[in-house]
């Protein structure tokens, strides 16, 4: 996969809740690589997992939900998840500003 040029794309919020089973953890090392993949790549500018509550958050860049949709499905635990796809106004973060000045 190509870099993303991120201004062509808008920006997603992923809810997802999901499900485990014995299997679950079995597929964990097959999703964690598509899920580097998409990072190294620039398609997910963020990532984090709850077990406490078994949620999952991502920032895709994308051109539409459908496309959203379309990386998702191809992960192996997609079939344990239930996903809301929201897209983004207003996304800001530090790691979108400058850095702060120190002087010496």
């Amino acid at each position: 996969m190509e870099n993303i040029n991120e201004e062509k794309y808008a920006k997603f919020q992923v809810t997802i809740h999901f499900e485990m089973d014995d299997d679950f953890m079995s597929l964990v090392p097959k999703h964690r690589e598509y899920i580097n993949e998409l990072i190294d790549n620039g398609t997910i500018d963020y990532y984090s997992v709850s077990m406490e509550t078994h949620r999952c958050w991502m920032i895709l860049n994308a051109h539409s939900k459908t496309e959203v949709s379309d990386y998702l499905d191809k992960t192996p635990l997609h079939k344990y998840w239930t996903v809301e796809i929201d897209e983004l106004f207003v996304y800001d973060s530090q790691s979108y500003r400058l850095p702060a000045l120190q002087l010496n």
